[in-house]
């Protein structure tokens, strides 16, 4: 349990609040939002036009058509049919990694 005064000090009384560790994680995570690692994380082309800073329109004609560019992942929809592309972020940042340029001594 965590005891806090409404100002946030420890040393109690001014209307104490008691709440467990639990509840602060909860409000906590609540606030933060579900964080999905990049190591699994999966975006759309907004994601990859943002990451590498161009627009959404010059991504997906010049970027996404490259012949080294990570395949999309177009997950099935209830129709038959497939959704809008994806790309394993991690792919897509070592893709990236390698156009940076190195410094010659």
């Amino acid at each position: 349990m965590i005891n806090m005064n409404k100002h946030g000090n420890s040393p109690l009384p001014v209307g104490t609040i008691t709440i467990t560790i639990e509840q602060l994680a909860d409000a906590i995570a609540e606030r933060v939002g579900l964080v999905i690692p990049l190591s699994v994380a999966l975006w759309d082309s907004g994601a990859c036009a943002a990451f590498m800073v161009v627009s959404m329109n010059h991504f997906r004609q010049y970027v996404a058509a490259l012949p080294g560019f990570p395949q999309a992942i177009r997950l099935p929809k209830t129709d038959g049919k497939t959704g809008q592309p994806r790309w394993k972020a991690r792919e897509v940042i070592e893709w990236t990694d390698k156009f940076q340029e190195r410094r010659v001594a």
